[in-house]
């Protein structure tokens, strides 16, 4: 015979739990028995019961009680209770389903009853632990679509875009803006099957992703081997630079802790990397509609791509506003002026690491 279930039979007349036990058992069911209120609750504690059968007046704690705790516990008010009495009295009907009972039967019970009442019970049970279980399915596939959104947008931008914002399009007075890539990596990408150079990006960048968010900063994408991230948005804070200056350095240790795969014809080498920084105002939002992108634009931006682009292997290389904003805690190699594609002639500088003082 099919299993229908774990019931628990709680009366303190044996006679009654007997009675009880033997027509549940005849029909399928697994019986567990309680002779009072207190062991009723102990025993709901420790299985994990389909259905209760109690009784109303017994001494100590009688049903009202043991219905009462039952249906306070959030972990055990789902299951379903039949209050069985010998008080033919509205009164305690009402009562019991009040609390939260689902039924109510008067004994003597007529068997065929009993089975019926048992069997719509236990339905109605079943169909909301579907509905659970449906509902936890439901929590873990939106917590998934949270992460991958996350993933993709900062969280603020993700929270405006779910309250209904189509368009997000923000200007920032001040920002700073890092740009950094792996120099000789186009040569690198040659050399290595495609597999590997990507085991090899995805350990770079996941490194400097767990920078930038123990700094707070914003990562805003990848293109190949370049690397973009942002201090001040979308939330401003005031030390911007400060936080962009300690990733760079920060970033610069991390890389040459990775080398160059050995070949047949050459030895593996520390890979370096070219850093760029710029402060200034941006605009910022979200491009697209499908593959979107949180992205950013404006001089600020295109000012520090041609810091890294036209900067040193191994060195981070700064416009003069970022100097200005960092000269008093950091150290600082001039490097002199230079010429900046679509900017003409700019001083930039070397940034070698935090003052000592």
């Amino acid at each position: 015979m099919v299993d229908q279930g774990l019931v628990l039979v709680v009366d303190d007349n044996e006679m009654n739990r007997d009675l009880l036990s033997r027509r549940l058992q005849r029909q399928g069911f697994t019986v567990v028995m309680a002779e009072d209120g207190q062991q009723a609750l102990d025993k709901l504690q420790t299985q994990p019961f389909d259905l209760v059968l109690l009784d109303v007046m017994m001494p100590q704690m009688n049903g009202y009680q043991v219905l009462e705790h039952l249906k306070a516990d959030p972990n055990l008010r789902h299951i379903p209770v039949i209050m069985i009495s010998a008080l033919d009295d509205m009164d305690s009907v009402v009562r019991c389903i009040e609390l939260g009972a689902e039924d109510y039967l008067f004994k003597p019970f007529n068997q065929t009853l009993l089975k019926a009442r048992i069997g719509a019970c236990l339905e109605k049970k079943r169909l909301r632990d579907q509905e659970q279980a449906f509902l936890k399915q439901i929590q873990i596939e939106q917590e998934k679509s949270e992460r991958l959104l996350l993933n993709v947008l900062p969280k603020p931008i993700a929270d405006r875009l779910k309250q209904g914002q189509h368009t997000i399009a923000d200007n920032f007075a001040e920002v700073t803006v890092l740009f950094a890539d792996i120099v000789d990596f186009t040569r690198l990408a040659a050399s290595l099957p495609p597999k590997e150079l990507v085991e090899l990006l995805n350990q770079i960048f996941s490194t400097f992703d767990r920078l930038v968010e123990q700094k707070g900063l914003e990562k805003i994408k990848t293109i190949g081997d370049a690397y973009l991230a942002v201090g001040g948005l979308p939330t401003p804070r005031s030390d911007h630079a400060e936080a962009i200056a300690e990733l760079a350095l920060e970033m610069q240790s991390a890389i040459i802790q990775f080398t160059t795969p050995a070949s047949p014809f050459a030895f593996s080498r520390p890979l370096t990397m070219r850093i760029g920084i710029n402060t200034g105002p941006v605009g910022a939002g979200v491009i697209g509609t499908t593959k979107f992108t949180y992205d950013l634009w404006g001089d600020t931006v295109n000012t520090a791509s041609r810091m890294e682009s036209q900067g040193i292997p191994g060195q981070i290389q700064v416009t003069t506003t970022t100097y200005e904003l960092l000269k008093k805690n950091y150290l600082f190699q001039e490097r002199g002026a230079i010429d900046v594609k679509g900017k003409g002639e700019m001083v930039t500088y070397f940034l070698k690491g935090k003052n000592p003082r």
